[in-house]
């Protein structure tokens, strides 16, 4: 976890559909606009496909799908969010990115206990903005997501 002080916590922010999530900065490793992905045959329903970036492949996750949100309209592109953890890389595709925020850790929360599974698994912690929830992503279940994810 990234701090700037013993009590902030540096989170990259993202928006899939209507929420906006996190991610600590220190596991992003790039933020890029739309890549040329090569489709993979019989692979989960959530992954779009693979992408080369400078000569690494890395495996590109439709966020919209595996949070079972409608897909995006034909004429906008995700946005990459390039992110790691110690198994490996992964590109989440989501519709916009936000900004790097100094989060409290006053205002960090364990996730609700009725928030959905599709969702839920995912989520290290939540953090209460202004008028809005962040969530923020758990490294661990984000290098998950494609080997639990359902065949297409």
């Amino acid at each position: 976890m990234t701090t700037t002080n013993a009590s902030t916590r540096q989170v990259c922010t993202f928006t899939v559909g209507e929420l906006t999530f996190g991610v600590d900065v220190q596991n992003v490793h790039e933020v890029i606009r739309a890549q040329q992905m090569t489709k993979v045959p019989m692979a989960p329903s959530v992954v779009r496909g693979l992408i080369n970036l400078r000569g690494r492949i890395v495996t590109a996750v439709d966020m919209r799908a595996r949070l079972e949100v409608d897909p995006l309209a034909d004429d906008e592109e995700p946005m990459n969010v390039v992110v790691h953890s110690e198994e490996m890389a992964v590109s989440l595709l989501v519709d916009e990115i936000g900004d790097v925020l100094n989060v409290e850790e006053s205002l960090r929360a364990q996730p609700p206990a009725g928030l959905s599974p599709v969702v839920g698994d995912l989520v290290e912690s939540v953090y209460k903005l202004e008028g809005d929830l962040l969530l923020v992503l758990d490294p661990k279940a984000i290098a998950t997501i494609v080997s639990v994810a359902p065949a297409s």
